[in-house]
């Protein structure tokens, strides 16, 4: 990794209507690195990324991709940076080897499509026009273009959304070989499993600020309740026991089956609560916490708030 971020985004500040978007987001991207986006719904991920792609004005702060600015310095950006939009559209009758060849015809040194396009799937499409392409196949074509000019870094919004899990995982395939190549890629994602599966780092974004920039693995042991343990006591257990367990973040007691997550603490604290009272465990399970669990402890309440901005702006 060179010492200089290819990406940096510094006090970034974005406002719609008067009301922020982005909040003072600084982050930095290091070459040769995937950098995940995590947040809910309306955290200002994807105004993020389009300030970073040079699609949209910031209203404050700074934003350099390979040290140049986005807005001003839009075409050589271009030259270094290719993009997958969150939502894209072609001319409904280009077929989708006309495209590929008019965007391998934007570029200087652009990819030779075909292997892109036999590693997307798209070589028995190539003579299928845009708008008879079904979502996932389109979602696929445009991964496709993203790539097609070589870039030195590659933004990816909702990149596997509409695909199955088989083309799914054939894609992060791609995008591990397209890091190994040396490219830097900035994910934008919903799915935990391929956040924590492909990224080396990862921002959680909710309401407009960084809530979280870590190592998946560092943001796990984040959680609340790193450590998960279920089992189905041979006899009801005290309420009071359970809540006293120490470093204990949630219990839960569903038709019998105990669900406790905490630390190793709260682990070892349960298994001599067991021993002392005599108490067998069925069906005994000590699991670690996943991304999703540190997730939901990061952006706690981000959907009562956004049903109350939803209250407000239809009351206004």
């Amino acid at each position: 990794m060179s010492s200089t971020p290819v990406i940096e985004v510094t006090d970034l500040r974005k406002s719609y209507g008067g009301r922020p978007v982005v909040d003072g987001i600084s982050l930095a991207v290091e070459e040769g690195e995937i950098f995940g986006v995590l947040g809910p719904n309306g955290a200002g991920k994807t105004t993020t990324v389009e300030c970073v792609e040079g699609l949209r004005v910031p209203d404050g702060g700074r934003v350099r991709v390979t040290g140049l600015d986005p807005v001003a310095d839009h075409a050589r950006v271009a030259r270094v940076l290719g993009a997958q939009l969150q939502e894209s559209e072609l001319q409904a009758k280009l077929t989708v080897r006309e495209a590929l060849e008019l965007y391998a015809a934007f570029h200087e040194k652009p990819a030779d499509w075909r292997p892109l396009a036999e590693r997307l799937g798209l070589t028995d499409r190539l003579n299928s026009r845009f708008g008879k392409l079904s979502g996932g196949q389109k979602q696929r074509l445009f991964i496709a273009l993203a790539l097609i000019g070589n870039p030195r870094v590659v933004v990816l919004d909702e990149l596997t959304t509409g695909l199955d899990p088989r083309a799914r995982r054939d894609t992060w395939e791609l995008i591990e070989d397209i890091r190994a190549n040396g490219v830097t890629v900035l994910l934008v994602t919903h799915f935990m499993e391929e956040a924590q599966r492909l990224c080396d780092r990862i921002a959680v974004i909710d309401k407009g600020r960084v809530a979280a920039l870590d190592t998946p693995s560092g943001l796990i042991r984040r959680s609340a309740g790193a450590t998960v343990i279920s089992f189905t006591p041979s006899r009801p257990l005290d309420d009071g026991d359970l809540n006293a367990l120490p470093a204990l973040a949630s219990v839960e007691d569903k038709d019998g089956l105990i669900t406790l997550s905490g630390t190793d603490e709260t682990v070892n604290a349960v298994i001599t609560l067991l021993a002392r009272h005599h108490i067998t465990a069925h069906q005994l399970r000590v699991t670690d916490a996943t991304l999703d669990d540190a997730f939901l402890d990061l952006t706690k309440g981000a959907a009562t708030d956004s049903a109350q901005d939803a209250t407000k702006e239809a009351a206004a």
